[in-house]
């Protein structure tokens, strides 16, 4: 049986200190994904002569998708610090009201609050 807790946006208060460790925590998160990305295209570019093997072939597209969700978060991150900067951080982008503490820290990258976010993939 899968539980599907969700995260209710009652507490909804960032410390400083919450702040500072989300503000690591997105910095670290931009450096693995940049490094990530290096490394992939370094790989990309290595074996490029060698593209015609199926192996080969197969691995260089994992590469490709793989980058692609490196891409993605790293927007993500890169986006979170932007809010964090303006000090929007931590509000919905949809409803504009707050996003729940116990959510950011643990995806600090969150743009919608628990509800918004359900929505939005019920939407999909």
């Amino acid at each position: 049986m899968v539980n599907h807790q969700t995260i209710d946006d009652r507490d909804t208060s960032l410390s400083t200190e919450d702040l500072a460790a989300l503000r690591e925590n997105l910095h670290e998160q931009r450096l693995f994904r940049q490094e990530q990305l290096s490394q992939l295209a370094d790989g990309a570019t290595t074996r490029a002569d060698a593209l015609l093997d199926r192996q080969v072939t197969a691995q260089a597209e994992v590469r490709v998708r793989l980058a692609a969700s490196a891409r993605m978060v790293l927007a993500d991150v890169e986006a979170a610090l932007t809010r964090m900067d303006q000090g929007s951080y931590g509000n919905c982008r949809l409803c504009h009201g707050p996003v729940a503490r116990e959510r950011l820290l643990i995806v600090p990258q969150a743009r919608y609050c628990a509800r918004c976010q359900q929505v939005r993939e019920a939407g999909r």
